[in-house]
């Protein structure tokens, strides 16, 4: 979301509607509502007063000098536009109105304008703003789609959404044919989806030539861009004209936060005037930072006046529209703590000071060992100049960056491609979908690594998802209806076949949140930890996110209840959307969902085979009976992680010898994350064999091929000659069951 004026508060329940500007003129229109009203297009209802004073505040953007050549380019054959500019200079609220104008002068009859964003918190707050902009209703004219929250009806013309749901939308619309133009916000994230949709919609532009797309990005990926869209025309978008006071301040490895705070205490007793904005590598550092600044204010003097802490990463949810709220105090200075999330999204005008750690930390997965790694590492020089931008304007502001001159020399010129950093499965399931059978056809700006393409298809395999000629089998397809990691919808496929869907549709929705504990302050601990240890199962992890799920809902939400036992409200609340979501999905594709049975032995042990079913490819075995598990898959070693469910049960504990595992990173701890105890026996009987056979040799693989050639002689031995009675007396046993051929 590059840049956009500040946005203000939400517009009242009359007020939001959009509004077609005049085409670049030179005369004013008299913008102070004298005579006739104007009305807006959009809705046919006269534009507010609210509309003219924002109206002024976007002809002062940067972006606004570039409008009649956009449109110009717009209307013209090309079929894709470049857009391309510095953070912060208005092109991701007005690129987007601009396109709604060219919609309606067409009178929409190649569709509606559909603009994605990399992230869903940037898309949502985009669609406050430009509605309000617009003068329009949200959720009317303007709407928004992010995972598990869709704000749009049939009047919306204006979409955002974030790259995932439009991906998501062409399995089932592989044109896009509702669209006339498709906007493509923020590409130099480069994130997974924006990546696939940039090549699969140059396709699409062949078989579809009204289609309009426009990619919007930093002056930094605009060559590669150039080269890869067939050099199509280019709208530059210019900086602000006074660039920052740049200063440099070399700092100890670890002392980047402290530095922050200290470096906020020193401009709020200056009284400089201005927002800051601090870049950080981690949440767990905004945290930490954001901590530190409320302690240290406590002892300011009241004179400095208010200093507002705000935290900017994806787990605020609606709390980051906290940043375009009016303040209650003139003198009120507000400090926004982000880390990557806002190199581009959330533009505030009123940023005078800027300070950059220069480090981030990353999730890099391996494909060859199935496991992410949380890497710390420096920034690109685009991001660090990004970051910089942010404290450009007028009057010029200040960058602080917490690193030497000689660092940013070795800074390396880009960011990594999201698709070599992932794993691909789930994009190469959604590609198969779309009859994209070999990944060569689809073009990628950055080719992913021949070792990921592979292990995802191996994966895929492992899954049953493809068949004999590698295009998908029908539990393949059936996969790729469900918004869930290949691994997770294959196990709640199967929990059909086990019937424990139910309990299964439950898990998935509280392993998608985000979540469900939050952490303990130090006098609640004892008590909460008690509590919480009420809700721990017996048989696992994952069966205690079910009974905390249940006790959830039979509580009736109450948020009392949820601080009382350590959890997160919200996190269950979204649990609860994703589970109908889910169950929406099997019932529009006629899965049978059978009744619940949580509690009982059976339908324990049939949501360990659903689980085994998905998720054999995440097991390990504690190889010395004191927690130390090694993958089955590869040979690293981990331990259950301190909030694991084996470990806050009283003494004396026991630790599983075999464990079925959610999550592995490879970190500091190397902790497995959401895991549950499992018999080998279940592995043998429901991995594939040709799985089994393809693991590295190890101990834990010679037992469970020990196990498998113990299985095949069992069901190889001939059974035992009836007798006649015996056969007669189990005939009139079963006389009226109903057998499903």
């Amino acid at each position: 979301m590059a840049g956009s004026g500040a946005p203000g508060p939400l517009p009242g329940p009359s007020g939001p509607g959009s509004a077609l500007e005049e085409e670049e003129e030179d005369e004013d229109p008299s913008l102070d509502c004298d005579g006739d009203l104007e009305v807006n297009p959009y809705d046919g209802l006269p534009f507010s007063s609210r509309y003219y004073e924002l109206l002024r505040q976007r002809r002062e953007l940067p972006v606004w000098t570039t409008k009649y050549s956009f449109m110009e380019h717009l209307e013209g054959n090309s079929g894709i536009v470049l857009v391309s500019g510095p953070p912060g200079t208005g092109k991701s609220t007005q690129i987007p109105q601009w396109c709604a104008e060219y919609a309606l002068s067409m009178q929409f009859t190649h569709g509606l304008v559909a603009c994605t964003q990399p992230h869903s918190l940037a898309a949502l707050s985009l669609s406050l703003r430009v509605a309000d902009e617009m003068d329009l209703n949200l959720g009317h004219e303007v709407g928004y789609c992010v995972p598990h929250e869709d704000c749009c009806t049939a009047d919306t013309i204006l979409r955002f959404c974030s790259d995932e749901m439009l991906l998501r939308e062409m399995t089932s619309d592989p044109l896009l044919r509702q669209y006339g133009v498709v906007v493509l916000d923020e590409a130099q994230e480069r994130t997974v989806p924006t990546d696939a949709l940039l090549g699969l919609l140059k396709d699409v532009l062949h078989q579809r030539p009204a289609l309009r797309l426009v990619v919007v990005t930093s002056p930094a990926l605009e060559p590669r861009l150039r080269a890869f869209c067939g050099d199509p025309p280019v709208v530059r978008v210019p900086g602000h004209s006074s660039p920052p006071q740049l200063l440099y301040r070399e700092l100890s490895a670890h002392g980047h936060v402290a530095a922050a705070c200290q470096a906020v205490l020193d401009i709020h007793r200056r009284q400089e005037p201005g927002h800051v904005l601090i870049f950080l590598a981690s949440e767990q550092e905004i945290s930490e930072c954001c901590a530190a600044i409320q302690t240290e204010a406590v002892a300011l003097s009241p004179a400095l006046g208010p200093l507002l802490v705000l935290p900017l990463h994806p787990g605020v949810g609606r709390a980051a529209q906290r940043l375009y709220e009016t303040p209650e105090e003139s003198r009120e200075r507000r400090v926004i703590v982000t880390h990557w999330l806002g190199d581009s999204s959330f533009s505030l005008g009123t940023v005078r000071f800027v300070i950059d750690s220069g480090l981030e930390l990353r999730s890099v997965y391996n494909p060859r060992i199935r496991a992410e790694s949380q890497v710390l590492r420096p920034i690109s020089r685009s991001q660090a100049e990004s970051r910089m931008q942010r404290a450009a304007g007028s009057p010029p502001g200040t960058c602080l960056r917490l690193y030497s001159e000689a660092f940013e020399q070795r800074l390396p010129p880009s960011p990594a491609p999201h698709v070599s950093e992932t794993s691909l499965s789930r994009l190469v399931l959604l590609l198969k979908r779309l009859d994209i059978a070999d990944m060569g056809q689809c073009d990628f700006l950055d080719r992913p690594a021949p070792e990921s393409l592979m292990q995802a298809l191996e994966d895929l395999d492992y899954l049953a998802a493809l068949d004999d000629d590698g295009n998908l089998s029908e539990v393949g397809i059936i996969m790729s209806e469900f918004p869930l990691d290949p691994q997770l919808a294959k196990a709640l496929i199967a929990s059909c076949e086990f019937d424990c869907v139910e309990e299964m549709v439950s898990l998935a929705a509280m392993l998608t949140a985000s979540p469900c504990f939050v952490p303990l302050s130090t006098h609640l601990e004892e008590a909460v930890a008690l509590r919480r240890r009420a809700l721990l199962h017996p048989n696992g992890d994952h069966f205690t996110l079910i009974n905390i799920f249940n006790a959830f809902q039979q509580h009736a939400g109450d948020e009392g209840w949820c601080r009382k036992h350590g959890v997160c409200a919200e996190a269950l609340r979204l649990a609860g959307t994703v589970r109908a979501e889910l169950l929406e999905v099997m019932r529009r594709i006629e899965l049978p969902v059978s009744p619940p049975a949580f509690g009982s032995d059976a339908n324990a042990l049939n949501i360990q085979r659903a689980l085994i079913s998905g998720y054999f490819l995440k097991v390990a075995r504690d190889i010395d009976g004191s927690g130390n598990y090694v993958m089955l898959t590869h040979k690293h070693v981990a331990h259950l992680a301190p909030a694991c469910g084996y470990l806050l049960r009283p003494p004396p504990r026991r630790l599983p010898p075999w464990v079925l595992y959610h999550e592995f990173t490879i970190s500091q701890d190397n902790c497995l994350r959401v895991v549950s105890e499992i018999q080998p026996q279940m592995l043998v009987e429901l991995a594939p064999q040709y799985y089994l056979s393809n693991l590295p040799p190890s101990e834990g693989r010679d037992l469970l091929m020990e196990l498998r050639e113990k299985v095949v002689a069992a069901e190889d031995a001939p059974a035992e000659p009836e007798s006649l009675a015996e056969a007669a007396g189990r005939e009139d046993e079963q006389g009226d069951v109903c057998v499903l051929q």
